[in-house]
């Protein structure tokens, strides 16, 4: 099968019979594992025993093997087996009078190299970026221009996937899709570059989310780990809904709505995603129809639409309309100062989450514990997944009402329920957003300033990862708080927002300060997340976004598969963007 080999043992040792165990480099302090009983070999036909196991290539396995009898260790060999390789292990007597055992790892047949595909989906995509790069040079060709031009409708100049791109003309509303105006100029020209962002983040997730051409880089870490693509997605989605909340607000309060409109707006947007994500995506409905027995209440739109509401009203009670320059003692923090009440705030979230983490006893677990449990920590604590995480979801919703497959119940094995969206994670993603929310500030106070903004993306993005470094000991396992997407931990939000800010900085810098690039074609899905992000769920079983596979152990089959559907999706959002239609809550 895919992300396999066959390991043939070959055990030439006479009885007692040894046990093969495994246990994958990805499993922090785990048992190791019975994979299979090999036997004695047949001294009177001089056979040897054999046995046949599928061994994980994903990760480097450690083997073990030992007697049956006593659990004396022969030996142990490391080794990252190949997809759909073919090995020997032969175990031997060296020598009879001392009793030296050998293990030769023998390559029977040679593994595939099952990351071309990816070589050929880049080279690919490559070359239609090049083409589109090749036409934008040719529209600047005056008889090509003219031509072109002819050909189309006139209006379509501000529509051009690689023009200058316009600003829809849209009602202010309090969205985080698409970004509100944030200048008061008369032209309200929009920031291009937090729409790129969104959408960005968006088209990866939904290519991870499809499956990612089920390669293991691509799907979330079994428990603590480092960041990449799979664990930083929704993080960075969180933030710049934060960023686009200052803008929203600052918009509508300049335009005269006030507070309590404001307000109506923001617990009906908080109504809506929640709603969404209950009764539309949900996992659950995997396991039958959906019932209360087994509806799944955390999700990534709940925890969206809860983050939304706290971020969004605490910025209500303190924004201004007018965002102009802050006449106290220390202007270079008027994007700060005004707002130590929220700052307060978060800071008493924070601390509340930690003394729930590691103060809160739980059943069974030792005080603390923020571990995967199962096969983790030697065993000790199987039924501790999550710590006060997993406890507190337990105890106020149900173990039916969580989600049911967790990615530590792949590595480690766990049983019990856990839910990543639950209801302690839900604080530090607050927070999160409270961190983009700060970015939205930065923009609106330091507006045309675009050193100014730069700096201070630069200077929270350092700050952000100093934190993180001093918080996880710049390791995966040993710091003081490990990076962990499943806890939301805080190490977790210093980091994805170190990388949030310096990406924020990036796009900024090439959209909207140096207009090298138009964001196309991240813009478009940017402009109406909600629609691709609940269309991409919806429709996921669906033709032409999933179909019947000639071989569903190929790698390359669900990578073209996932490449497509995903495409699809930035082609819809900008057949939406032609047409003028944003779906917003």
């Amino acid at each position: 099968r895919m992300d396999q080999a066959l390991l043939l043992v070959r055990n030439e040792l006479p009885a007692p019979g040894l046990n093969l165990a495994a246990r994958s480099g990805s499993c922090h302090q785990c048992l190791y594992q019975i994979l299979a009983f090999v036997p004695p070999s047949n001294d009177s036909l001089r056979k040897p025993g054999t046995a046949s196991v599928m061994v994980d290539t994903q990760h480097p396995l450690t083997l073990l093997l030992n007697s049956s009898v006593g659990d004396r260790d022969l030996c142990k060999i490391q080794y990252h087996f190949g997809e759909f390789g073919n090995y020997s292990l032969v175990v031997k007597t060296l020598s009879t009078s001392t009793q030296t055992v050998s293990c030769d790892l023998i390559i029977n047949e040679g593994p595939i190299n099952s990351y071309l595909p990816i070589l050929f989906a880049f080279l690919i995509y490559l070359g239609i970026l090049t083409i589109l790069i090749a036409g934008r040079l040719l529209m600047k060709i005056d008889p090509v221009r003219n031509w072109v031009y002819k050909k189309l409708n006139p209006r379509a100049t501000d529509r051009m996937i690689n023009s200058e791109l316009g600003s829809p003309n849209t009602t202010d509303s309090i969205n985080c899709d698409p970004t509100p105006h944030p200048w008061s100029t008369p032209s309200r020209r929009r920031l291009h570059s937090l729409d790129t962002f969104r959408g960005l983040s968006l088209v990866i997730m939904v290519f991870v989310n499809y499956g990612g051409g089920k390669y293991w880089f691509f799907k979330h870490e079994g428990w603590n780990g480092k960041l990449h693509f799979p664990s930083a997605l929704f993080s960075r989605f969180v933030f710049i809904m934060g960023t686009s909340i200052a803008l929203a607000l600052g918009s509508m309060l300049r335009w005269g709505s006030s507070k309590w409109k404001v307000l109506r707006k923001i617990l009906w947007r908080t109504f809506v995603l929640i709603l969404l994500g209950i009764i539309v995506v949900n996992p659950n409905y995997c396991l039958g129809p959906l019932s209360w027995d087994s509806l799944r209440i955390p999700g990534v739109l709940q925890r969206l639409g809860f983050t939304y509401l706290v971020v969004a009203a605490l910025e209500l009670l303190f924004t201004r309309a007018d965002s102009g320059t802050w006449e106290g003692r220390f202007p270079a923090l008027q994007d700060i100062l005004p707002y130590w009440p929220q700052w307060i705030f978060i800071l008493v979230l924070e601390a509340i989450w930690l003394c729930l983490t590691f103060l809160l006893p739980v059943p069974d677990c030792p005080r603390g514990y923020i571990g995967p449990g199962g096969i983790g920590d030697f065993g000790k604590y199987p039924n501790c997944t999550g710590g006060a995480a997993g406890y507190i979801d337990r105890l106020l919703l149900g173990e039916k009402h969580m989600y049911q497959h967790p990615s530590s119940s792949v590595t480690y094995q766990t049983t019990m329920p856990y839910d990543p969206e639950g209801i302690l994670g839900t604080i530090n993603s607050i927070v999160t957003a409270f961190l983009g929310l700060q970015a939205g500030k930065i923009t609106l106070f330091y507006k045309d300033q675009h050193k100014q903004i730069m700096s201070r993306f630069a200077i929270w993005g350092i700050v952000m990862g100093i934190i993180s470094a001093i918080l996880t000991k710049c390791s995966k396992e040993e710091g003081f708080i490990p990076i962990n997407k499943n806890l939301w931990s805080i190490s977790y939000v210093t980091t994805t927002s170190c990388f949030a800010f310096i990406l924020l900085l990036l796009i900024y810098y090439l959209v909207d300060v140096k207009k090298w690039w138009s964001g196309a074609p991240f813009l478009y899905p940017g402009m109406n997340s909600i629609l691709v992000y609940i269309g991409h769920q919806v429709f996921a079983n669906y033709f032409p976004f999933k179909w019947k596979m000639q071989d569903s152990q190929s790698h390359a089959e669900h990578l073209t598969q996932n490449l497509i559907a995903t495409t699809l999706w930035v082609v819809i959002s900008y057949i939406l963007y032609r047409r003028r239609i944003f779906w917003k809550i």
